[in-house]
């Protein structure tokens, strides 16, 4: 069956594209493949929303969560339209939606991102869940199993050794991604820096796209110039709970207008 979920504030070509997801890809001008932990889609863009294709009734709340269907993103425009600078952002990117994905596998995407570009990212992410058996995102036991040299083999490179430290603490249970999911955000934070090679940007992208943790604020080497250009002083309150949600407007108007 395909199934239309309403939410109108959607650009699939901006969300896909702004760098926090990376195993979506454009089989035509609507029409998008992809994956999110074990499960497979096929999405095509419409004026009001989303038409998912041929899915099972049982997987809908997956995607609707997945989306974020539940929000209404024209409530965060028009408070992050208080600020001039963000304003703009807003309307350079209308359709930019930060997703809820799986937490393990935005882990080990981010861990892959250090010093990295998306079409590396994509390359290594794809080669990597080639390694299991049915083609999902690899499992820490799939990792583990790899173990070091397999990783640098498929261009893992240096994070190898931290996708294997990642790997091995989700496996043992001393890094619990459902209960990092109930920690309030410095607290979640804390338990993702025990990751050997888990900094502080890599942990706030965990954290907003892996946990949706809204207020987790990603700060790379383009937020940093906007920080100092147009914040010296700090975000502006109208962005308070949401500063993660500003982070991607700010981030894909600096890195694409400028």
């Amino acid at each position: 069956m395909d199934y239309f979920i309403n939410c109108g504030f959607i650009d699939l070509n901006t969300t896909f594209n702004c760098g926090q997801c990376f195993r979506w890809s454009a089989l035509s001008d609507t029409l998008y493949g992809g994956v999110c932990g074990k499960k497979y889609i096929e999405v095509k863009q419409e004026k009001t929303g989303l038409t998912l294709l041929n899915i099972k009734k049982e997987d809908i709340p997956y995607w609707e969560n997945y989306f974020c269907a539940d929000e209404d993103y024209s409530t965060f425009v028009e408070r992050f339209s208080e600020d001039s600078v963000l304003k703009e952002a807003c309307a350079y990117a209308p359709g930019l939606r930060v997703l809820r994905q799986d937490a393990y596998e935005t882990l080990m995407s981010f861990i892959i991102s250090q010093n990295n570009n998306i079409g590396r990212i994509r390359g290594i992410i794809k080669r990597l869940c080639a390694k299991s058996e049915d083609g999902s995102f690899a499992s820490p036991e799939d990792i583990i199993g790899l173990g070091e040299v397999g990783l640098k083999s498929i261009g893992a490179g240096y994070r190898a050794k931290y996708l294997t430290d990642a790997a091995k603490k989700v496996h043992s249970g001393e890094i619990n991604l459902d209960k990092i999911q109930k920690m309030d955000y410095n607290v979640a934070k804390g338990e993702l820096l025990k990751i050997v090679g888990v900094g502080e940007k890599v942990a706030d992208c965990v954290l907003l796209f892996g946990f949706h943790k809204t207020e987790a604020f990603p700060k790379d080497v383009w937020i940093k110039r906007v920080l100092v250009k147009y914040y010296p002083d700090g975000l502006p309150d109208c962005t308070k709970g949401y500063e993660g949600i500003a982070q991607q407007f700010l981030f894909h108007y600096i890195r694409n207008s400028k």
